[in-house]
């Protein structure tokens, strides 16, 4: 029986406004021009010539590239779906996806909230009610504490009483965010304290929650849909096991460690979590899954997951119009016993990240953008050209690469193979390290667990190699006009048919397993290399690379006939990038007898990104030992310590709390003492 709330809320509508930028606002549209609806984007300042304001039928500017000011900015928000005539809202997924004050602040407007209702919202936006609820509708969850006593002598009691480790989490929200994991007694206030910051300032509530760590364990999270008519199904499961920082990325359908008989067990257990809170719309059930088959709820997201695109590929819907159609007061199109999946799915999350630097975001223009999406079997989601622009006010994911086929053998062959297709050339990205992780017997044999990242750091996954000979030579083949247009060349030409190019220092830092090389002048005193190009004697035209420190021997020469297949470059601001053999390699170009004092040397603290500063835990004249957290800062949804070099005082301090800083940009520094 259709409700007075649901019979109000919800019914057609024909212009949606999509709350949210990048992929996601693509996505949507995309889904809502298949089903012939008009839309709406919005855009900050550092969106105005984004690929989804373009792809829309119309777009309103709504703040400042601060998310506070814009895509978080529900007055303005509402303003835009004023000014558009907009008869619904999508909001996405992120921003406000889950806020129901948003929810509420939309249906105020007279527009359709496309998604479940502000009470669904409110009874799973935060984690200690939403336990409280799931434990009265007998689901089983995680043995934990919710309570409201939250002073640090409670919360350390608990956690002794469940016993460690233990997970603390922001009862507000997730995405990894005020999550920590404890180890022992002596680790929990530290926890406690920066779980309560990164909570305020993700989520404006320090309020927290204990859980029994299960180590070992999978992350499966069950797709479920309900309509205003009661009816409530669930669409399988992903396995979103493999994570760093808690932060999933690669995720799977079906899960390799559920059977029939474990699904259809999972899959009751969601259905009855959602027709408790009489949920309308598409959502996701998180659950834990142990070595045993045991199962337990963690969390609900109230929204689309990021990871929806493997559960459409293998059960043949469309997610978003879906929703379209569970807005529109319709029942759902198909029964239970209609859901079937065929063949297996992967995703990998594409970040803007360096990972060799703790997967550190990285933020920048894109020189060179070219999708795999034209092969067999492959779909991405993405919002990139071109010279697009990767802000740090934002998530680091750039794109999502999914690869589906009848068997998770020839996914996984399908995905790798896809992933070394795909050129980002510009700035760093974690794609070697998927490489990696999509490679590596564990996960190819479909084992892989939440400690997976963690337990294989040192196993190949964050390895950072060296670029080959050829390699070199071919980026200074690429990089020829630039490296002249700033070195002169002093090197005495030993043959007339010979033309030396610069003269390379050998890799000095890895950063997002790309090579830094700094070109220098010859008269240099490191360790560099002349890259060297002559004519052979058939007109072929061959390089090599010549040591001209150390007395060490020119390596041979060798035959360019032809680029690589696959190669591709770029050349801006003082950086040559290369794609070649399936990755890509950045070379930096510095100029000549440029002296580079490092900070660990100096003392100086610089930011080693553009973000703004979240904390300053010291003050100018206090003392500090080696490997203290100085302050930390925020960028891209993820926090960085900012950490002390050695034993010493804060003899400069030049930040406080919530500016926004540059990359390179002094913080403080610290003087021995």
């Amino acid at each position: 029986m259709m409700t007075e709330c649901s019979a109000e809320a919800y019914r057609p509508f024909r212009r949606i406004l999509i709350a949210n930028r990048g992929e996601i606002a693509c996505r949507v549209i995309r889904a809502a021009h298949a089903a012939n609806f008009e839309t709406v984007a919005v855009y900050a300042d550092q969106d105005r010539d984004s690929l989804h304001v373009l792809m829309a039928d119309q777009a309103i500017h709504i703040g400042s590239s601060q998310p506070a000011s814009s895509y978080l900015n529900i007055a303005s928000i509402c303003d835009a779906i004023q000014a558009s005539g907009a008869d619904a809202v999508h909001p996405g997924y992120g921003f406000l996806a889950e806020n129901a004050e948003f929810a509420e602040a939309v249906l105020a407007t007279g527009a359709v909230w496309i998604g479940p209702t502000p009470q669904s919202i409110r009874a799973m936006g935060n984690k200690a009610r939403a336990k409280e609820l799931m434990l009265a509708a007998g689901v089983r969850c995680i043995p934990g504490y919710e309570g409201l006593d939250q002073s640090d002598e409670t919360l350390l009691a608990q956690a002794i009483k469940i016993g460690f480790p233990v997970m603390v989490k922001a009862a507000a929200g997730g995405g990894g965010r005020g999550m920590r994991l404890v180890l022992s007694a002596d680790q929990m206030l530290a926890a406690l304290t920066r779980a309560r910051i990164e909570s305020m300032q993700a989520f404006g509530s320090e309020e927290l929650i204990l859980e029994r760590a299960i180590t070992c364990a999978r992350h499966v999270e069950i797709q479920i849909a309900g309509d205003v008519f009661g009816n409530v199904l669930h669409v399988g499961e992903r396995d979103c096991s493999v994570q760093r920082r808690h932060q999933k990325i690669i995720e799977e359908s079906p899960s390799p460690a559920v059977d029939e008989a474990l699904r259809a067990c999972m899959g009751a257990m969601a259905v009855q979590a959602a027709r408790s809170i009489n949920y309308v719309g598409v959502g996701t059930i998180e659950c834990l899954l142990n070595n045993e088959g045991e199962f337990y709820f963690m969390e609900m997201n109230t929204r689309l997951q990021v990871e929806h695109a493997v559960t459409e590929a293998v059960y043949g819907v469309d997610l978003v119009a879906m929703q379209f159609e569970l807005a529109q007061g319709r029942a759902l199109s198909m029964t239970q016993d209609q859901v079937q999946f065929k063949g297996h799915a992967i995703e990998v999350r594409l970040t803007a990240e360096d990972v060799a630097a703790g997967f550190l975001p990285q933020s920048g223009v894109i020189a060179r953008w070219q999708s795999p999406e034209y092969l067999d079997g492959i779909r991405v989601d993405h919002c990139l050209r071109d010279a697009t622009m990767v802000s740090p006010y934002y998530d680091s994911m750039i794109a999502k690469i999914i690869a589906v086929a009848d068997s998770r053998d020839l996914a996984l062959a399908r995905l790798s193979a896809a992933l070394k297709q795909t050129v980002v050339l510009g700035i760093p990205t974690n794609q070697p390290f998927l490489i990696a992780c999509l490679e590596h017997p564990e996960f190819r044999a479909g084992q892989a667990t939440t400690d997976f990242v963690e337990r294989n750091r040192s196993d190949g996954l964050l390895e950072q190699q060296q670029p080959d000979a050829q390699t070199v030579i071919w980026a200074a083949v690429a990089a020829q006009e630039l490296l002249d247009s700033f070195m002169p060349v002093d090197v005495t030409q030993r043959d007339p048919n010979e033309r030396v190019l610069a003269s390379v220092i050998s890799t000095v830092t890895l950063h997002a397993m790309a090579a830094h090389l700094t070109v220098t002048s010859a008269s240099s005193q490191t360790q560099r290399w002349i890259i060297a190009l002559q004519a052979g004697s058939d007109g072929i035209l061959q390089g090599r690379l010549e040591s001209s420190v150390h007395g060490a021997q020119p390596g041979a020469w060798i035959p360019l006939r032809h680029r690589p297949r696959d190669f591709i470059s770029a050349c801006a601001d003082g950086v040559v990038e290369v794609f070649v053999k399936g990755r890509a390699w950045a070379f930096k170009l510095d100029k000549p007898a440029a002296a580079i004092q490092t900070q660990s040397a100096s003392g100086v603290i610089r930011a080693p990104l553009g973000a703004r500063v979240a904390t300053v835990l010291v003050e100018k004249g206090e003392s500090v030992k080696s490997g203290q957290t100085l302050a930390v800062l925020e960028a891209m949804k993820m926090e960085h310590a900012v950490v002390a070099p050695f034993d010493g005082m804060i003899d400069e301090l030049k930040v406080i709390e919530g500016i926004q800083v540059r990359s390179g940009a002094q913080l403080m520094r610290v003087t021995a003492c």
